[in-house]
């Protein structure tokens, strides 16, 4: 591997953040340019965590940062809000989504269960030239494991799923799974960043691939199984940190 790596910046991660949002909503909404641009960047600087889990989203700051009324405020956070990016309450001010866990549950189990599908397709279906394209994701994630680069690796890895959606050429599995990708955006960092975890991770990547190489459809399934509850297991462990540093520091 090449010696001239680049750590990938946090502006990097926001802009790649803000390109995801972009395609969504050019994908699935055509309004004026200042929601959209409204809807980019904060979206972006959620799934970042610039702006954290249960923060308020201040429309009347919101409005004074982009110079306009209220209006085009409303309409961003309401797009925001379908994306589940923000919550709105009733007659109570706009926050970041904090997703409970029996939800994140419900996604990770989901995601689950169609990806054993997706896998199933690419092991039987894909070309040798769309596994080799595969591969080289594979090899993006290990350069950026071995630079301990946690935000290349968490792109390299999103890159991947996605390729991996494409190659399945399952378009109602793809679909689904897009519509959970950026409620699951901030998940996969929180697992990720568990002690070890990036390296486990990178090591069922591997195997994923050499399963397909096999046509071992069985395998592959179960490999990606296995490496959406190894990932929900790690969540699980850091909400119970959470609350329990929450409960300690409110003594």
């Amino acid at each position: 591997m090449s010696d001239d790596y680049l750590m990938m910046t946090a502006t990097e991660s926001l802009a790649k953040a803000q390109a995801t949002i972009r395609g969504f909503i050019a994908a699935r909404d055509d309004r004026n340019s200042l929601v959209t641009q409204i809807v980019i960047e904060i979206g972006a600087e959620i799934l970042e965590n610039v702006i954290p889990p249960g923060h308020d989203l201040n429309s009347v700051d919101l409005a004074r940062r982009y110079r306009t009324s209220r209006t085009p405020i409303r309409e961003a956070l309401m797009l925001l809000e379908k994306e589940g990016l923000v919550d709105i309450p009733p007659r109570r001010r706009p926050r970041v989504m904090v997703m409970d866990i029996s939800v994140i549950r419900e996604i990770y189990r989901t995601r689950a269960a169609i990806l054993e599908f997706v896998a199933v397709d690419v092991a039987q279906n894909a070309t040798e030239e769309e596994l080799e394209q595969l591969s080289r994701v594979v090899d993006d994630m290990e350069q950026a494991f071995r630079h301990s680069d946690s935000l290349a690796y968490i792109w390299a890895n999103i890159a991947f799923h996605d390729l991996n959606m494409t190659v399945s050429k399952n378009l109602t599995a793809k679909r689904i799974v897009e519509s959970l990708l950026l409620r699951t955006f901030h998940l996969r960092r929180k697992s990720l960043a568990r002690p070890g975890r990036m390296e486990i991770s990178l090591k069922e990547h591997k195997r994923l691939v050499e399963a397909y190489h096999n046509r071992d459809a069985n395998l592959a399934s179960a490999l990606i199984r296995s490496n959406h509850f190894n990932a929900l297991r790690n969540i699980e462990s850091a909400v119970e940190e959470n609350s329990a540093t929450a409960r300690f520091a409110s003594r």
